[in-house]
């Protein structure tokens, strides 16, 4: 089974890379871009065969690994 697991920063969290895209599209003529926010995706090939279990797993990956619960959030799919 496949999770995808995408991490963003959390509004209100200054995302410095997403300031530095906004500007580098802005002095590339894309103007009307007012913001950017940069995030990662996480593929998962996973050994389990029950949806819900996958989850629960990935989900735990992403509280001790994957992810800072203090500055960024996530969100599992299982595809």
């Amino acid at each position: 089974m496949k999770a995808r697991v995408t991490v963003m920063l959390k509004s209100g969290v200054l995302d410095v890379q997403g300031e530095a895209v906004r500007h580098a599209l802005g002095t590339l003529g894309f103007a009307g871009v007012t913001g950017v926010r940069q995030g990662k995706v996480i593929e998962l090939d996973l050994a389990e065969t029950d949806a819900a279990m996958a989850e629960a797993a990935a989900r735990a990956m992403c509280d001790k690994l994957l992810a800072n619960p203090v500055i960024e959030s996530y969100r599992v799919e299982i595809v």
